[in-house]
């Protein structure tokens, strides 16, 4: 039995198609991402697969159960076992923590203790603080609290870090990571690509409603051929296009990636390309205003397939 899988899937808005006819199946035990910008198609996708959303077109199983049966009493029990954190998730501010979480597990025929939920996701501390005196960070793990009072089987998490700081953002990838070691199963949107890389064992990258590639996060970077990335410009706006032979032709490149503000090379060696990229520069008169290296991620595996930044499309 597959946590998830989909075939066909279509969804549109008028005369926008959200969803253009999308496969997926996610494995038992994994956590499995859905990445890509704003627009992608992201947020329709889980929405439909958490019976929020009816598709136009396609088949959608559910841990084994179909969603066409999803009214019947088999959709309730379904319901049951599965653990739903909105992108935006609206939780009343004058309630405190406890009854928050007291009340979502009201809703379920068999939950957590209050305890054992606000243990798991580090809000102990909390749990007679209302709920407009919590931080950003905070709500963000209540409202994943509120997702896993039921105990479910399969977690579906929307964007859950987005506008959190970069320590908060850990804490909240510590309560996945601990849901995970428990069996349980992840499906995440994200546009974080270090949230991916750090948290996900295979991905799906998404633009204008399709997979547009799959895999883990190291055999999709892999595919880029080299593991880092050189990002030069050029002062005066000048174009580093008009030579991209000879940037092709230094040590090290494999491939040159020519943009409106600025070129990428994806380079095996960076001690041998950057000196050959400044003598190169240096003969052509040209003069640096932005001179970068990293190594390769999935935003370049992005940018590799569509030409365009990820966060930036």
């Amino acid at each position: 039995m597959l946590g998830i899988r989909c075939a066909g899937l279509v969804k549109r808005y008028g005369d926008v198609v959200a969803v253009a006819g999308l496969d997926l199946a996610v494995e038992l035990g994994e956590c499995f991402g859905l990445l890509g910008p704003n627009g992608a198609g992201k947020t329709t996708t889980i929405e439909i697969l958490e019976g929020l959303t009816s598709p136009d077109a396609g088949e959608v199983e559910v841990l084994g159960v179909p969603w066409a049966d999803r009214e019947g009493a088999g959709g309730r029990a379904l319901q049951e076992r599965l653990g739903i954190q909105l992108q935006e998730t609206q939780l009343a501010d004058k309630l405190t923590v406890e009854e928050t979480v007291r009340l979502f597990a009201s809703l379920y025929r068999r939950s957590h203790s209050v305890d054992e939920v606000l243990r798991l996701v580090d809000l102990e501390d909390k749990r007679r603080s209302w709920v407009s005196k919590l931080s950003g960070g905070q709500k963000q793990r209540l409202s994943v609290a509120c997702a896993l009072v039921s105990q479910p089987e399969l977690l579906f998490l929307d964007e859950p870090t987005t506008g959190l700081d970069p320590h908060s953002r850990r804490e909240l990838w510590e309560v996945i990571g601990r849901f995970r070691k428990a069996g349980g199963t992840v499906l995440l949107t994200t546009h974080y690509m270090e949230e991916a890389e750090r948290l996900c064992d295979r991905v799906a990258i998404m633009d204008h409603g399709r997979v547009i590639a799959l895999g883990s996060p190291p055999s999709l970077v892999a595919t880029l051929g080299a593991e880092h990335v050189v990002e030069f410009a050029l002062a005066d706006g000048a174009a580093a296009g008009l030579f991209t032979a000879d940037l092709a032709a230094l040590p090290g490149v494999r491939a040159v990636r020519t943009g409106p503000e600025r070129t990428a090379l994806t380079v095996t060696e960076v001690h041998r390309t950057v000196p050959a990229l400044l003598a190169l520069l240096e003969r052509r008169g040209a003069a640096l205003s932005l001179l970068t290296t990293h190594h390769a991620t999935l935003e370049d595996v992005f940018v590799s397939l569509t030409g365009r930044q990820l966060r930036d499309a």
